[in-house]
């Protein structure tokens, strides 16, 4: 991990405090006593796209230790988990789920931050691979969707019943903080604090987003590769349940979704599977103390759908809407040999305070 450089000066920009909202309640008193530290946008990373770039290729590519396990699902497949924590003193720890973004894995960068910064403030992590994700197809002709809180709810159960004493909590990146916030938005959510980062809240227009800009559209391609070559290890089991031939023809992720999440997941078009998945929506059911990060800049989501009344009607949540940062970024520092990573360990400290193992 790059070393911490002193803190470089504030840039014009974003001079003062960062956008933060804080969901009070007419009448009800504020629950998460936490105050989000500002953020400053690394100079030399400008722009979105520099920003998300930048902090893919900035972050370290080792991770903590970890150990993993493999989990039989009651349909008759397997999720894969990276279970790690601190070197001493873990046993009762608290545990922090750990969801990672489309097309990602327990192995991209910002969930093995997130888990270093989490083991450096005492806290356990169980780091999840959503099905087909941790290197090996999965088992049945099913994947995994925006709105997968189901998925959430089982792992959550099973996390409990191992170690019911241990306080418990959760962190989604992008897609994974979307289904994040769809669980926390059920009754009977079963964690104690959250954090989202850079989530999509309307599945449809950040879709349309990408699909109407030519870097949207670059991003959009990276990402249909990926899913098109599991389909094509898939393909015995997906036969019959999804036209392939229209499927193969899908050259955008709305036609991807249209032709396959949404028929292979019980939602009958791709519209009708943003808007049943969209965690916008439903953010004032959140009762979870959790906290939102997302920059306005963010390239994959319109920054006219900051969920800010959502955050103002509702007093679990607390979030910080910076003007920069790109999807995924936030970088700092004074210079790329010595970047620091705002939203990771924001992140930490924020679940570190409510989970009971530090001070803010």
């Amino acid at each position: 991990m790059a070393s911490p450089s002193s803190p470089s000066p504030p840039d014009p920009e974003s001079a003062g405090p960062d956008p933060v909202a804080r969901g009070e309640g007419p009448s009800v008193p504020d629950p998460v006593d936490f105050q989000v530290r500002p953020y400053r946008p690394a100079r030399w990373l400008p722009g979105p796209h520099a920003q998300t770039l930048g902090a893919r290729m900035l972050r370290p590519s080792d991770g903590p230790a970890s150990r993993r396990v493999r989990w039989d699902t009651p349909d008759g497949d397997f999720v894969d988990l990276d279970l790690g924590g601190p070197d001493t003193g873990a046993e009762d720890a608290p545990r922090v789920l750990l969801l990672h973004g489309l097309e990602g894995s327990s192995r991209r960068g910002y969930i093995r931050l997130l888990a270093r910064e989490l083991h450096a403030r005492g806290l356990r992590t169980v780091a999840l691979n959503f099905r087909s994700c941790s290197g090996e197809p999965n088992r049945k002709p099913r994947f995994y969707h925006s709105g997968d809180s189901d998925e959430i709810r089982w792992v959550v159960d099973r996390l409990r019943a191992q170690d019911p004493d241990a306080p418990l909590g959760a962190a989604g990146v992008s897609m994974g903080g979307n289904i994040l916030l769809r669980y926390l938005s059920e009754p009977g959510a079963g964690v104690e604090g959250a954090v989202a980062i850079s989530v999509p809240f309307d599945l449809s227009a950040g879709t349309a987003e990408l699909e109407g800009r030519t870097t949207g559209r670059l991003y959009m391609r990276y990402f249909l590769g990926s899913l098109m070559e599991k389909v094509r290890q898939k393909e015995e089991l997906l036969r019959g349940r999804v036209d392939m031939e229209r499927l193969r023809r899908a050259r955008n992720l709305r036609e991807f979704d249209d032709a396959l999440t949404a028929p292979l997941h019980g939602f009958g078009d791709a519209e009708t599977y943003y808007r049943e998945a969209s965690s916008g929506p439903v953010l004032h059911r959140v009762g979870t103390p959790t906290l939102l990060l997302q920059a306005r800049d963010d390239p994959f989501q319109p920054s006219g759908l900051l969920p800010e009344e959502a955050v103002a009607r509702n007093h679990h949540l607390v979030a910080a809407f910076p003007g920069r940062g790109g999807h995924v970024g936030f970088v700092e520092g004074s210079s790329p040999l010595r970047p620091r990573f705002w939203a990771e360990a924001e992140a930490a400290r924020f679940l570190a305070h409510v989970l009971g193992r530090d001070s803010a």
